[in-house]
């Protein structure tokens, strides 16, 4: 694959936190413009595998390349400009609880942008919060006075206040119930094929990995230890995948997809 097709690119990477060991010698591409689901068992290291590409983790050893440049050890400036090209929704939608919707998803536009004025800023935090299905009445509202999958939404609207090419997503369903689930599954893909979007998705919900996801990491054995689709993944040999594939959850979400919901917007 050319390099040009790849948005993330890591390689040989080692995380540790004093003699505990979480990666090492992990190698893993995500591709432009997919839908990468990253599953793991507790402990495997999910989120600090992203934390370590957005820069908030620097890793022992390894390389890591985020639109071709090296995310490592960057210049200020250099950073800020990879930074403006991707958003971030972490667990639980991480909002700041003194602001309102409206002032968190204004939040990285001053960061980026302080020369903005109230006035624009204003319509674009409108914008985002309608484009992620809330109600235009959400924006003044503080975090405590919404539901958790609006909080959700939130943290969404906050992630794409920029237009960014890149996103990520740490558990975006976790704590929903089905349906919430489902229509966020549904926002996702719907985001992604509007906005030309490339998804790195970490998740344990299996419907999600079915409904939306163009190919799956696993993460095993402090690496990646296999990379594809669900087809793919289920004919290989590991037990941990046979476990989470073949398990009870795998076999639940295979029957709501072979019930007419499964890649969600398809035919």
């Amino acid at each position: 694959m050319a390099e040009d097709d790849l948005v993330i690119r890591v390689r040989g990477l080692k995380n540790s936190f004093g003699e505990q060991v979480v990666h090492e010698g992990l190698d893993l591409d995500v591709r432009r413009g997919e839908i990468l689901g990253v599953v793991g068992g507790s402990g495997t290291g999910k989120s600090v595998l992203m934390r370590s590409i957005i820069g908030l983790q620097v890793p022992d050893e390894g390389e890591i390349t985020v639109f071709g440049e090296p995310t490592i050890d960057l210049e200020e400036n250099q950073a800020t400009e990879i930074r403006k090209r991707w958003g971030v929704l972490f667990q639980g939608g991480a909002l700041f609880s003194t602001l309102t919707v409206a002032e968190n998803v204004e939040v990285p536009i001053k960061e980026f942008y302080p020369e903005l004025d109230a006035t624009l800023l204003d319509e674009i935090a409108s914008y985002k919060v309608v484009m992620t299905g809330l109600p235009p009445d959400a924006g003044p509202k503080y975090p405590a006075e919404l539901s958790g999958g609006m909080r959700k939404r939130a943290g969404l609207a906050r992630a794409l206040a920029l237009d960014p090419e890149l996103l990520f997503l740490d558990e975006p369903t976790a704590g929903l119930d089905p349906i919430g689930a489902a229509a966020f599954d549904e926002l996702t893909l719907s985001l992604q094929r509007t906005m030309g979007l490339t998804v790195f998705l970490i998740t344990h919900d299996l419907d999600s990995l079915y409904a939306i996801c163009d190919r799956v990491a696993v993460l095993a054995d402090k690496k990646v230890i296999a990379v594809g689709t669900i087809d793919e993944l289920i004919a290989l040999d590991h037990p941990w995948i046979e476990e989470y594939f073949k398990g009870p959850r795998g076999r639940a979400a295979v029957a709501t997809q072979e019930a007419g919901t499964g890649k969600a917007g398809a035919d």
